[in-house]
């Protein structure tokens, strides 16, 4: 499985160690600053090796506390979006 991640350092971070969880992470690209409107934000390239068992154990997902994270209304951030 192959993925390109968008994020801060942090995000970057916890995305990756997430899905090392997941499987086994074989090639981790480095981190490319992103510009304009996203300075702070980095790409990077994961490429992973994945069990495709549907009988795969899974935690159950924990809902009772704050992640961190925050949803995003994209409508009105494409509004506010300038055109590049």
């Amino acid at each position: 499985m192959e993925v390109w991640l968008s994020g801060t350092r942090a995000e970057l971070d916890a995305a990756t160690a997430a899905l090392a969880d997941l499987g086994h992470v074989i090639q981790q690209g480095q981190r490319r600053p992103m510009g304009g409107v996203d300075v702070g934000r980095y790409r990077l390239y994961v490429r992973l090796a994945v069990t495709t068992a549907a009988a795969r154990h899974r935690p159950a997902l924990d809902t009772g506390t704050d992640a961190g994270g925050a949803l995003i209304d994209l409508a009105a951030a494409r509004a506010l979006r300038r055109p590049a």
